[in-house]
């Protein structure tokens, strides 16, 4: 099956996206936690790798999802894949 130039384009921006939210999740995960240590003060009463290992990471994951699911909602609609309510 041959794409054509629109399948294509759809095809570039869901890639372009997911490597992007891909690329905060690899920071979040690995690159922050791991420097937080050196971070020595408080956040909201707990010392802050402590806050971003079991807390920030959590809700930086959670709105990566909802930022992709609302980000691809708007791409189906604009190239007229969605899925509609029957």
């Amino acid at each position: 099956m041959q794409l054509t130039a629109r399948h294509q384009e759809y095809w570039r921006k869901n890639l372009r996206i997911t490597a992007f939210l891909l690329g905060i999740w690899f920071f979040v995960t690995f690159v922050l936690v791991y420097f937080a240590r050196e971070l020595t003060f408080s956040f909201f009463g707990w010392p802050f790798s402590f806050w971003v290992a079991a807390q920030g990471a959590l809700v930086v994951y959670c709105l990566i999802i909802w930022f992709y699911a609302r980000y691809m909602n708007n791409l189906d609609i604009e190239y007229g894949v969605a899925e509609g309510e029957e």
